[in-house]
């Protein structure tokens, strides 16, 4: 890749239609960080996943997968010329998991065996906690550097604990926003296994922030009384549109168009998307942390996210979390081509490129 050339030598030397070059960025693209408009932090972290583990191997399989993804969109046929950039991924970050995850797991094992062992679980879970506000305040750092240079700023997680800094940086810039969550479980438990930043947690941590004015949450089929209590304590601060009920809309003969003009409705005028790939449908992404029946089909997420681009509303940032690579490249190929319809409908709601 040539460094030297400027933004528009890349756009104009760069064919889209060419195969992905080794030692191009995300997508193939050959733009950097300072020179795109859009940038992406991979976040290598699992630590507190309470099933099938393999998240923190998320944002280098949807890099490798990208490669394969065609640039010509059917929403914005030219937007990779506004750029999209992953920035490199913490190895230190990916390291500390891995260690961290192994102590996790010998934590969850003893509260299901009911070990005595009060001092060592007590040392054991501070630990990991600790290590967790770590990355939660790394997080914030790194997306509030590129916050303050103007860029649209998106997440790849890991588990689904991993966008928390990333909103408490988003709260310095903006007074007021919602939060539109896609996702299988409602993620309200108060540290969930002792775990303050579990990934079952995320979202009762992120409504601790005053800004975030709303919760919409969309495709929940998996949640505790506990939560379906908070939801409905919230003074309609949490809407939930639950998996089943949308089902049966439909099934009556609700149009997913309609559904999808109420559930933007709830939503504020400025608004970020957190998309856990487990809101699919298991059969796009069976790897994943915590399947469940059920969920979105891919192209009902896409449509949903197409009329929030179109309707006005300002989307502040994104994530996509949750995708765990198998023995192929199936859930990390879905995963890059929805983190790629993120970037354009995050695009399109900035204005940096027209319709």
């Amino acid at each position: 890749m040539n460094t030297s050339l400027s933004k528009q030598d890349k756009i104009h030397q760069f064919n889209p239609n060419n195969p992905a070059q080794e030692d191009s960025n995300i997508f193939g693209l050959p733009f950097n960080a300072e020179e795109s408009d859009i940038v992406i932090l991979p976040v290598p972290w699992e630590v507190t996943v309470s099933y099938q583990a393999g998240t923190a191997k998320g944002p280098m399989a949807i890099l490798d997968a990208s490669a394969q993804v065609d640039l010509l969109d059917s929403d914005v046929p030219d937007a990779w010329k506004a750029g999209i950039h992953l920035l490199p991924q913490s190895e230190e970050l990916a390291d500390k998991s891995i260690e961290l995850r192994d102590l996790a797991i010998k934590h969850i094992e003893s509260l299901h065996q009911k070990i005595d062992d009060n001092i060592n679980a007590y040392e054991l879970l501070s630990r990991i906690n600790q290590a967790c506000a770590d990355m939660v305040e790394y997080v914030q750092q790194e997306t509030r550097y590129w916050l303050n240079k103007n860029k649209i700023v998106g997440l790849i997680g890991g588990d689904h604990s991993t966008p928390l800094g990333f909103i408490k940086s988003l709260t310095e810039f903006h007074d007021s926003f919602g939060i539109l969550q896609i996702d299988a479980h409602c993620d309200l438990r108060n540290a969930y296994e002792g775990f303050t930043y579990s990934h079952a947690s995320i979202m009762y941590n992120a409504l601790k922030e005053k800004q975030v004015e709303k919760l919409v949450q969309v495709g929940i089929r998996d949640y505790c009384s506990e939560e379906l209590d908070y939801i409905q304590n919230s003074n309609g601060r949490v809407v939930c549109y639950f998996d089943e009920q949308l089902s049966s809309a439909q099934f009556g003969g609700t149009s997913w168009d309609q559904l999808c003009n109420e559930i933007i409705e709830q939503l504020p005028a400025k608004v970020y998307v957190s998309f856990d790939i487990d809101g699919l449908n298991p059969s796009l992404c069976p790897n994943t942390g915590t399947p469940v029946p059920g969920g979105l089909e891919y192209y009902q997420a896409i449509y949903l996210l197409r009329k929030l681009s179109a309707s006005g509303k300002k989307i502040i940032g994104f994530d996509l979390n949750e995708v765990a690579p198998g023995a192929d490249e199936w859930d990390a190929n879905v995963g890059a081509r929805l983190l790629f319809k993120l970037a354009v409908f995050s695009g399109l709601s900035n204005a940096i490129f027209t319709r």
